[in-house]
């Protein structure tokens, strides 16, 4: 393994500064309510309007402000995620299983009853957003979603977004930014009922409130800076792999940029194709801070040292830009979300392909993916059994709890067992 280029990437961590502000908010705003929220929206946005939510008519005005070819591309990328979550929830099927005589369980999965949803603003309007939280809740079966996303500051809100939200299913949508969003979807106010998950990326002080506010509610997610990372072996395009390397690196100054090559006549291939790139990339300005600061090149020495670095980093995104396709998707395990040849991007699944976007970063893809329609269903279990499979188990259950000396467990074992062992008694055994 050769380092062409070795930057570092800031993981999601919380810091001391960031944790003890967000917890005086969220007490403050849980204790004294909308006027802590009209306090810190005032401080922080310069927003302080009438009402935080938008009418019907206000909705209804700025999808007339959004133009056509906008809303028609809209209705297209929605469809994808739409038909795509509407394809993953066909697999999950309740399950009925006679696992022994006179035993059955199963499972069902049941909807949450409300989701909060947090469409980002800042830098861009991401109003791509909005179906990513909003539309799998909705297909799930989540009765009532509601939505937040920051003020545009002199604009009040981007049409687009509001526009967005509403055709995604939003049933409220509220302009309000950063942790009292959050506080107003977990806690209530007075306004909605408490949300039982929160939902949608956000910066660091909106991660940190849904950390703290887990338990509370449940969250999708702890996501940090976006990242991505390009596997290509020397038969990819030098051009295409350093412009989607750039198009992460536009997001955020602590964007993680990374590629894994075979070569190191590739890899400098491609370093140089991303700093000629840079010198006219529109938001050079923001993609340069992140590409020096993170940008990381290595060249593995085999295939098998390739998958070993990609899985270690465990990226958000990963791109496969090879010739044998099959060798790696049958071999890496640790990713968000896999775009498979040079023919797709990150972008799609950014914006249009129905996949979802919002994934785990900072190698927290070991152990989670990223948001989907199961992840507004609960898993319950049950069980029921016949009398003669009741006094079967009990005999057993109640000598387990023995064992462990709950005494009252057992009790409730045995009293079965007596009660109907008699009954089952074969007449001629009597």
């Amino acid at each position: 393994m050769k380092i062409i280029k070795n930057g570092g990437h800031r993981l999601f961590e919380t810091d001391d500064e960031t944790s003890q502000l967000v917890s005086k908010m969220l007490l403050d705003l849980e204790k004294n309510g909308l006027a802590a929220v009209r306090k810190y929206s005032e401080k922080f946005d310069k927003w302080s309007p009438s009402n935080f939510e938008l009418s019907a008519a206000e909705i209804a005005e700025a999808k007339d402000k959004v133009d056509q070819a906008v809303i028609k591309d809209t209705e297209f990328c929605q469809q994808n995620v739409r038909n795509f979550a509407t394809a993953q929830l066909a697999t999950l099927l309740p399950l009925e299983v006679n696992i022994r005589p006179g035993v059955v369980l199963g499972h069902r999965h049941i909807p949450v009853a409300s989701v909060g949803s947090y469409i980002p603003g800042g830098r861009y309007p991401m109003f791509g957003s909005a179906q990513m939280s909003i539309i799998p809740a909705k297909v799930a079966g989540v009765k009532h979603v509601a939505a937040c996303t920051p003020p545009v500051a002199g604009e009040a809100f981007f049409p687009a977004t509001i526009h967005a939200i509403s055709a995604a299913g939003a049933d409220r949508i509220f302009v309000l930014g950063g942790v009292p969003a959050m506080a107003l979807m977990a806690f209530g106010m007075g306004v909605v009922e408490p949300v039982d998950i929160l939902c949608g990326a956000g910066n660091k002080y909106v991660a940190e409130a849904k950390r703290q506010l887990f338990g509370r509610c449940g969250i999708d997610l702890l996501a940090g800076p976006t990242e991505i990372m390009i596997i290509a072996d020397d038969t990819a395009d030098p051009v295409l792999v350093a412009c989607d390397l750039l198009g992460q690196a536009e997001h955020d100054p602590n964007s993680g940029i990374a590629l894994v090559c075979l070569s190191e006549r590739f890899g400098m291939e491609c370093l140089r194709e991303v700093e000629r790139q840079l010198e006219t990339l529109p938001t050079r300005d923001i993609a340069a801070q992140s590409w020096a600061a993170n940008g990381r090149i290595t060249v593995a020495d085999s295939p098998e040292e390739v998958v070993k670095i990609s899985d270690s980093y465990a990226p958000e995104h990963l791109e496969l830009h090879v010739a044998d396709r099959p060798y790696y998707t049958e071999r890496l395990t640790n990713y968000g979300s896999l775009f498979i040849g040079e023919e797709t991007t990150v972008a799609y699944g950014d914006k249009s392909i129905g996949t979802n976007h919002i994934l785990p970063t900072s190698r927290a893809a070991r152990y989670t993916g990223g948001v989907w329609v199961g992840k507004f269903l609960k898993t319950v279990t049950w069980q029921h059994m016949s009398k003669a499979a009741s006094v079967e188990v009990g005999k057993v259950t109640a000598r387990q709890c023995r064992a462990e000396r709950m005494l009252a467990h057992a009790l409730t074992a045995d009293m079965r067992v007596e009660r109907w062992s008699d009954q089952l008694q074969e007449p001629e055994n009597r």
